[in-house]
């Protein structure tokens, strides 16, 4: 069997179209490049943060790491286990003796007395393996709870037979926690025709992992093992047998769907296809792949996928087995709460930049606080490196500043807002994102080529500017300026509005922001106005978010039939206790698949 580190993998889609070349890339620290926005984003939107606070939790991450790294041999040797705990913004480590907690304590970590040591943790897990054997209906999943101290047991009761509660009996005899749920995670597939898939012959299609070459140079990408099954199979760029990129599985000895792991290559041989370290983040700012790494519990990692899109979430499990039925058990894969679904098999998770892992399977449809029979899982990225001698495609030195944006304009105003828009600026890569200045004060930043800047003040001359950056981090020089006034006020000053369009896609979230300038605190209760057009309201679920992260649901989802939602809502939120002042946010979420809509405008009277 394998066992690990206690670490945890990331993997991150590579763009097909753009599959390239990079140095050999080995572990390292995640903290040797910034976090990217999209990585930022995405935790914010994962924990219902502030990019101010995602951007402080995954420094305390980093220091977690940099401090987990430097402990003495002997404690780590004795610890039993380790983690990120966010509440503190620490490493923790569980030990068994006194001595060795203050030895933790002087090290910077926060140390957590356990009854059970590593030996006596591994020694259940072994017999809890070998009861499980070659699987027992119902049981999903087994491993070390680190976090808690103990071996724990995932059961989907729905599956449940005489034989489950036997070897029910025997685990807790062994001192295992059982845990049941009403689902469990599948191994991923599906056919959708958007973003970065590849279809294996004429299957349905699985997600790009990460691109590598070989000792001479040969170019290939990693992806998920059940995607490359089949020996010498062609691979194609688009359905219906088009746009072959090469064949997976060559000589039968290039896919793992076992015991060992889920994790498999593409040969790409056909000309046209270059590899490329860069991740398909979905909308978000771009990010480029700069090495490999290694995760605890309690990271916040990123995956991109075909289908759920670009999705984060926290690692509650490492090195834990699992049982998808049939047969097929895979040990030591690492479960998270991030959303995926059918047809992310094989893409990428991350660490900030670093690759850790590829997507294995998943839950059926996304969830709130996911059980264990919901959560996502992977394989981790640098077994499948070693395994056939693969270098990571790896980039970052990209150094060319994008061109300015051309022609930037208003297009419309408010008493308390001006709306703005420009032409996208070019990048030798990419560009990732632009930054709106009034004069030369940052006002707002977006990834796209247009943006509304509220919590302005009635009747008042402003100039804007707009420059781009790249993942690199290099910036455009300023566009032309935009010379706007806002309208006369009301005098209320009160009520402010967004009247940006955000397209609600599905299984993605949309944040729709308004920054007030007002003092004191808001009124309660808060009246909200949402004007939507969609085409299942039972889809949504909507929520107002405070300056200070803090998410007050106005509707929730749900429902068997799908009613359009055309027009505007009202909602009284009650019992708030925010101050005025600062950004407030609009959070709508769509959670079913295969409908289409757009968030028209809202507004918040304070």
């Amino acid at each position: 069997m394998r066992r690990h580190n206690g670490v945890l993998s990331y993997l991150s889609i590579v763009a097909l179209a753009a599959l390239g070349f990079g140095p050999a890339a080995h572990a390292a620290s995640p903290s040797d490049r910034a976090h990217p926005d999209a990585e930022v984003h995405g935790v914010a939107a994962a924990f219902g943060l502030t990019v101010s606070e995602a951007k402080s939790q995954l420094a305390d991450q980093d220091e977690a790491h940099r401090l987990a790294a430097s402990l003495p041999a002997g404690l780590r040797a004795r610890s039993a286990g380790q983690w990120f705990d966010a509440a503190t913004g620490k490493l923790t480590l569980a030990v068994t003796t006194p001595a060795d907690a203050e030895a933790a304590r002087a090290a910077g970590a926060e140390p957590r007395l356990v009854s059970r040591g590593k030996a006596e943790l591994d020694r259940t897990d072994d017999a809890v393996r070998a009861l499980v054997g070659d699987g027992v209906p119902g049981v999903f999943g087994w491993g070390v709870d680190v976090r808690n101290n103990e071996v724990g047991v995932s059961v989907d009761r729905s599956r449940k037979t005489a034989e489950t509660e036997s070897f029910l009996a025997r685990a807790r005899d062994l001192g295992a926690r059982i845990t049941e749920t009403g689902s469990s995670p599948r191994q991923q597939s599906g056919t959708i025709h958007t973003g970065d898939p590849w279809w294996p012959g004429s299957e349905s299609n699985c997600s790009v992992g990460f691109g590598a070459t070989d000792s001479s140079g040969g170019k290939h990408f990693l992806t998920a093992g059940h995607c490359t099954n089949d020996r010498d199979q062609a691979a194609y760029g688009a359905s219906g047998q088009q746009n072959r990129i090469g064949t997976s599985n060559v000589g039968g000895t290039r896919s793992v769907n076992a015991r060992e792991g889920d994790m498999g290559v593409v040969a790409v041989t056909q000309s046209g296809w270059e590899l490329s370290a860069a991740v398909n983040t979905w909308g978000e700012p771009a990010v480029t792949v700069t090495g490999s790494a290694e995760a605890m519990v309690g990271d916040r990692v990123c995956h991109s996928g075909n289908t759920s899109h670009w999705k984060c979430g926290e690692v509650k499990y490492t090195h834990k087995s699992v049982d998808y039925g049939g047969g097929l058990i895979i040990e030591d894969l690492t479960w998270t709460t991030a959303c995926s679904l059918g047809g992310d098999s094989g893409g990428g998770w991350l660490l900030g930049t670093k690759a850790v892992g590829l997507h294995d399977g998943g839950p059926s449809k996304c969830v709130e606080n996911p059980s264990d029979g919901d959560m996502s899982l992977f394989q981790p990225v640098i077994e499948a490196l070693n395994k056939w001698n693969l270098t990571l495609v790896t980039g970052g030195g990209d150094t060319t500043a994008p061109s300015a944006p051309g022609n930037p304009r208003s297009t419309g105003t408010t008493s308390t807002s001006v709306s703005l828009a420009w032409d996208a600026a070019t990048d030798n890569v990419g560009v990732a994102g632009y930054d709106i200045y009034n004069g030369s004060t940052p006002a707002t930043s977006t990834t796209g080529t247009s943006v509304t800047v509220t919590g302005l003040s009635p009747d008042t001359a402003y100039s804007f500017t707009v420059k781009a950056r790249d993942a690199a981090g290099n910036v455009s020089p300023a566009s032309g300026v935009v010379s706007v006034r806002t309208q006369p006020g009301d005098g209320g000053g009160r009520t402010l509005s967004n009247g940006t369009d955000f397209a609600i896609r599905d299984y993605q979230q949309v944040f729709s922001p308004v920054t007030s300038t007002l003092t004191g605190q808001a009124a309660s209760p808060l009246a909200v106005s949402v004007t939507i057009r969609h085409t299942c309201a039972e889809d949504l679920g909507v929520s107002l978010v405070d300056p200070a992260g803090r998410s007050y649901p106005l509707k929730y989802s749900g429902g068997s039939v799908c009613t359009a939602w055309s027009g505007a809502r009202t909602f009284s939120v009650p019992g708030v206790s925010s101050p005025a002042g600062g950004k407030w946010q609009l959070r709508v979420t769509d959670y079913g698949p295969g409908d289409t809509g757009v968030l028209d405008t809202w507004s918040l009277t304070l």
